[in-house]
């Protein structure tokens, strides 16, 4: 390289081996703020992990950087000047910094979420009203985080100020312009190398799934990760498009995605589902009793329990409380994009509120926020709810939380009177608010329930004390006899317990169906899951018409036996039988036994045809998930049969 310009490009070297060592100090972080729930051994294991996040750093810092990269080799003649080196900082840092943020966030909310964020982290926050808000309670709550992140910022800005450009005139123009072109090539040739994760034209750009090629334990992509990869990757990414495994007609025979009942009530039942904040099964006795020495923060729930009937195996199919929504009420589950996020939710959707409102049904939706808070009144208008309830209708802002929304219990006693004043049948969910960070519990009810082991169990302990007070006015009214009660929750929180840190557990969530008649009780350990939900009611209430439902009867379908199907990870988990397969899009990565929730023995090596049509189960769900989604068929209007 010639001299004219070794000394510009060694400093920019230094500058971008700095990104690399604060991306380092904070995959370190993220380790250490997560050992338990990452599973790592020894730090030998997490060196490893660390050497292997290289390559998607190389892609973070690369992408970042590319506006600093290019103001430094462009041959613009006063690339030495110091004007222009304070020019160049500041868009270094700019860019740095504020990329680097997200992965201080992670910190923390990788516990709630269990997976590095993606670009849904910026989906979730653009619907809320109450930004600053949050900004400030996180600052107050987690100021930790925020003291490491000034720090690792001061440390950088002093170290990048170690190795300065030299000033220099360049008197011979023409030499350095073509030296200049001749190193630009040079670094943009690698840069596409690093952007992509090698040089291989057989091969696509390094995306999220490829972490899982350098790990044992599926948790543990996440360590391989950065959270900026992840958002960059996913950003403007067309994650829903068709998948080709199968002709269509053999994935729909498979699929089952239509459905059709014969079960014939005497009377048309009031349906209420509760959809509750972060509550994971984790969190309730009755669904428990074999871990040992366990503690429950429900008795309501609890002895609620006694008196319904329970799913001790099921699971969410999303990680985002609008992905609880889609799910339950649409049977729609979300993977590694939100549906609701999506180009598609803006079509005709047949769902549990549509089917209802044709049968006469007035269908109400609450929620304590403000409206339109997580994209639940943009959605709620798509799926056809008659009624909205929000903090605007309560209109009574002594009962704010503050940061979120109504407190639990006065919310819920106001859907009561609401539902109370209702003509019957009416459907109405509620999606509560209180069970999650920043785990507060009113004033007047502080020291009322257990703090627990995590800060969860507190306000646990008073949404099921909500749920109570709620049942008890309820059960006053002369239409809760004739109702069907569903509780269950969008997604897990914080975990105490190891069997619900690991595996499938991770989306662990309790479904409970309450008839106050006392005839419905029991307990089932067959796969049960979300979009579970909407067909069950749909059996339960009479409907003899088909309609479009990925999802099966928690009571039985003839055609089709009950199964799970998430996304963590960054591979999907598919649940059928005897086996949970573990899928990256393409291929089966591992099966495992379905008492293995934890994914611990991979069955692989023993694959048998079950474990064969279990992937072509997973296979055939996927491309009709995607089909129907992408040509806007989200309703029965055509036989099983149709390509």
């Amino acid at each position: 390289m010639s001299s004219f310009r070794k000394n510009e490009y060694g400093v920019l070297l230094y500058r971008l081996l700095l990104a690399y060592f604060f991306y380092f100090v904070t995959r370190i972080l993220f380790a250490v703020f997560n050992w338990n729930l990452l599973k790592i051994d020894s730090i030998g294991e997490l060196l490893k992990l660390c050497f292997h996040g290289i390559a998607f750093d190389t892609t973070a810092i690369l992408y970042t950087n590319s506006v600093f990269i290019l103001l430094s080799i462009l041959p613009l003649f006063v690339n030495t000047n110091k004007v222009y080196q304070k020019f160049l900082k500041s868009i270094y840092f700019v860019c740095n910094l504020g990329a680097i943020a997200f992965n201080f966030i992670d910190l923390i909310y990788y516990r709630f979420t269990f997976t590095r964020s993606a670009i849904n982290i910026l989906e979730s926050v653009q619907h809320e009203t109450n930004k600053a808000k949050l900004f400030v309670d996180f600052l107050k709550n987690y100021w930790y985080i925020f003291l490491l992140y000034i720090i690792c910022m001061l440390i950088w800005i002093t170290l990048y100020n170690f190795i300065k450009v030299k000033e220099k005139n360049y008197t011979n123009k023409g030499k350095y312009i073509l030296t200049s072109i001749f190193g630009i090539c040079i670094i943009v040739i690698l840069a596409i190398g690093g952007i992509r994760g090698d040089f291989k034209k057989s091969t696509r750009p390094i995306n999220l799934v490829d972490a899982n090629k350098f790990v044992n334990k599926f948790v543990q992509a996440n360590v391989v990760l950065n959270t900026p990869f992840c958002i960059l990757r996913t950003m403007g990414s067309a994650s829903f498009q068709k998948l080709n495994f199968m002709p269509q007609e053999q994935a729909v025979r498979r699929a089952y995605p239509v459905k059709q009942y014969q079960n014939s009530p005497p009377t048309k039942p009031n349906i209420v589902i509760f959809i509750l904040e972060s509550f994971s099964r984790e969190y309730i006795g009755a669904f428990n009793k074999g871990i040992k020495n366990y503690v429950s923060y429900t008795p309501f729930l609890d002895s609620l329990s006694q008196q319904s009937m329970i799913f001790t195996n099921a699971y969410a199919n999303g990680y985002k409380s609008i992905h609880g929504m889609s799910s339950v009420l649409s049977g729609i589950p979300s993977f590694k994009d939100a549906f609701t996020s999506s180009p598609y939710p803006n079509q005709k959707i047949e769902s549990l509120v549509s089917i209802l409102n044709g049968q006469g049904y007035d269908t109400s939706f609450f929620h304590g926020a403000p409206n339109g808070s997580m994209g639940f009144l943009g959605y709620g208008n798509i799926l056809g709810f008659k009624h909205y309830y929000g903090k605007t209708e309560y209109n009574n802002d002594r009962d704010f939380d503050g940061v979120w929304g109504i407190w639990d219990e006065p919310f819920f006693q106001f859907m009561n009177k609401t539902l109370s004043q209702k003509k019957q049948p009416f459907m109405a969910t509620l999606f509560s608010v209180t069970s999650h960070e920043p785990f507060q519990v009113p004033e007047n009810f502080k020291g009322k329930f257990p703090k627990g082991h995590v800060q969860m169990h507190q306000v646990v302990g008073y949404t099921d004390y909500a749920l109570k007070k709620f049942f008890q006015s309820a059960a006053r009214e002369s239409w809760f006899k004739n109702t069907i009660f569903i509780l269950t929750a969008d997604h897990d929180n914080q975990s105490y317990y190891e069997e619900y840190q690991v595996g499938l557990n991770k989306q662990a969530v309790p479904i409970i169906i309450y008839k106050p008649d006392g005839s419905l009780k029991g307990i089932s350990d067959e796969w049960a899951q979300q979009i579970d939900i909407y067909p069950t009611v749909i059996d339960m209430i009479g409907y003899h018409k088909p309609f479009r439902s990925w999802g099966v009867s928690l009571f039985g379908d003839k055609n089709q036996p009950p199964f799970v199907v998430n996304y963590m990870d960054n591979t999907y988990r598919y649940a059928f039988g005897n086996y949970i397969c573990v899928f990256d899009g393409q291929k089966a990565l591992g099966f495992y036994d379905k008492n293995d929730k934890g994914l611990k023995n991979n069955l692989i090596s023993r694959r048998n045809e079950e474990m064969n049509q279990i992937e072509w189960q997973c296979k055939a769900f996927l491309q009709d998930y995607f089909y129907r989604i992408i040509e806007k068929k989200l309703t029965s209007g055509f036989s099983n049969g149709e390509k």
